[in-house]
């Protein structure tokens, strides 16, 4: 029987290989995703818009006050810019493939807003099936201006032929078999030991206020703080810099408690350690309207084997959370954070995330700020 699901890394290589995806690298191709680059077409927006069905992307600039902006200078806070990205899809033959894409997460970790717009699709983020035609990505900065160039990864995007999230049923018995959720002990948790469900198929996952214990090199950090800076931060570099220029580190208090600031962007983590099978892709959701009045999560893919291990061997590991309070608010240990939802894959890929050797990731315990940053 023909399985269906997000698209593997092979399927994507197939897709580049026969032209369905041009100007792309395979080096971009992820277990369950592509990255999507810059190119050099850059326009500062004096407004954001969304084209209606039948407009091109470029045919409406005029209506955000479009200005071409040189990617050499640096892109402002809270200013939006329209970038052309390098790749463009041709889904003719495609005609039951769609996708849908979140910054990468190296981008939502310093705070900048990447979401895709496309030809005739009054939304963000979402790729009809059958498009044939350019990719473009609105890009904010939130917190401190950045300086980006050609071939900047600023999106990924998930292809799929077919919705097969999992309801409530399907996650309890995944739960239970597979093994997808895990506490800070390695003991794995099933549907009976979450407090707060949405029946629906979600699990919802809760925040991390506990420090880190000594000998880590984090020790004492519960999360990071950015209140905003003037510094411009370079994205075409593999050069690390030093996260204190941007952010401050936030040392867990004996009440167990964060103090969040409005209008100041945090990097926390959560508590439980998420595990995702290699014949499953995951992803990570906001809680708006119940969680309080803040907004987690900006980067929102899990890849196929997070927190699995080579072999199936590991109990997990925690996500990070990008989060921006619209209010002075307190975050205590174990506070519903975030949602995440799981789906089934195609087939599994040929390498899932732990299987990859250079992946960002890997490693991390609790919070992780961007790649682009040293501690």
């Amino acid at each position: 029987m023909k399985r269906h699901g997000a698209l593997p890394d092979s399927l994507i290589g197939q897709m580049i290989a026969c032209g369905a995806i041009s100007g792309a690298s395979r080096m971009a191709i992820n277990p369950a995703s592509l990255d999507l680059s810059a190119s050099t077409e850059c326009y500062r927006l004096t407004h954001g818009f969304l084209p209606l069905p039948g407009e091109s992307v470029d045919s409406v600039l005029g209506f955000a006050g479009a200005m071409t902006h040189s990617l050499g200078e640096p892109l402002e806070v809270d200013i939006p810019y329209l970038i052309k990205l390098r790749e463009r899809l041709s889904l003719a033959e495609y005609q039951n493939v769609y996708a849908y894409c979140n910054p990468k997460s190296s981008i939502g970790r310093i705070d900048v807003h990447a979401r895709l717009v496309v030809d005739g699709e009054a939304g963000y983020d979402t790729v009809p099936a059958g498009y044939t035609g350019p990719l473009w990505a609105v890009v904010i900065p939130r917190s401190f201006p950045v300086r980006c160039s050609e071939g900047v990864s600023l999106i990924q995007m998930r292809f799929f032929d077919i919705d097969t999230r999992l309801g409530k049923t399907e996650m309890d018995l995944v739960m239970s078999s597979d093994g997808v959720l895990y506490d800070a002990f390695g003991t794995k948790l099933v549907s009976e030991d979450l407090r707060i469900s949405d029946n629906d198929g979600s699990i919802i996952l809760t925040a991390d206020t506990v420090p880190l214990p000594q000998g880590n090199e984090c020790a004492g950090i519960v999360g990071y703080e950015c209140r905003g800076t003037r510094e411009v931060l370079n994205l075409n570099t593999s050069e690390h810099v030093s996260s204190s220029v941007f952010f401050e580190p936030i040392f867990g208090r004996s009440d167990k408690s964060i103090k969040l600031r409005r209008g100041s962007f945090y990097i926390l983590s959560t508590k439980e350690r998420v595990r995702v099978p290699p014949w499953f892709a995951c992803e990570m959701f906001p809680m708006v309207a119940r969680s309080g009045e803040f907004r987690a999560h900006y980067a929102g893919f899990i890849d196929p084997g997070w927190g699995y291990g080579a072999a199936g061997e590991n109990a997990g590991r925690q996500l990070t959370l990008e989060v921006r309070p619209f209010e002075d608010i307190v975050v205590r240990d174990s506070q519903p954070i975030a949602s995440i939802r799981f789906e089934r894959m195609i087939r599994e890929p040929d390498l899932h995330y732990d299987e990859i050797s250079d992946s960002h990731y890997k490693t991390q315990k609790g919070p992780a700020l961007s790649k682009y940053f040293s501690i």
